[in-house]
């Protein structure tokens, strides 16, 4: 199983974690003050680093990464996240105010799973993240059905 979810068999956003990640404080307080709505545990961090960080510390169930960032961009945020396993399924969803193609290229290189550009609207916002935590959470369902289904079947293989 790749990644594991602190969300229930449900897909509840108020069981769910997300990680906001901007190095302007004003940004992040709307962003947080945005995601209150859902009920969801929102943690917080300034910078990459602090985000990978974060991510080892709370393995979180969504992440909002804005791209222009000090010491890490988002987009090696993105790009760590998506090759490492155990990270590799939790969406991102890249929050920028840039809109040059080049730019969106760099970031579905890396791997994101979406985008939102500044300024934020609220509804897109909450609208993407419950649907992001939905498929999210379904997919960690289908993970432990699969698991379960392939434990009760190995012991007719063996017999």
């Amino acid at each position: 199983m790749t990644g594991k979810s602190n969300a229930p068999l449900d897909s509840d956003p108020s069981k769910s974690t997300i990680l906001v990640v901007d190095d302007n404080a004003q940004n992040l307080e709307l962003l947080q003050a945005y995601l209150e709505d859902l009920g969801s545990k929102v943690i917080s961090a300034v910078d990459g680093v602090e985000a990978m960080q974060a991510v080892a510390r709370h393995n979180p169930d969504l992440i909002l990464l804005d791209i222009m960032m000090p010491k890490m961009s988002g987009f090696e945020v993105c790009r760590r996240l998506k090759e490492d396993q155990a990270t590799a399924d939790i969406p991102v969803v890249m929050v920028t105010a840039l809109n040059e193609l080049g730019d969106i290229e760099r970031a579905v290189a890396a791997g994101t799973d979406d985008f939102l550009s500044k300024p934020i609207n609220k509804l897109e916002l909450l609208t993407r993240v419950k649907s992001l935590l939905r498929v999210r959470h379904l997919k960690s369902e289908l993970e432990r059905t699969l698991a379960y289904l392939q434990e009760v079947d190995s012991p007719k293989k063996k017999a």
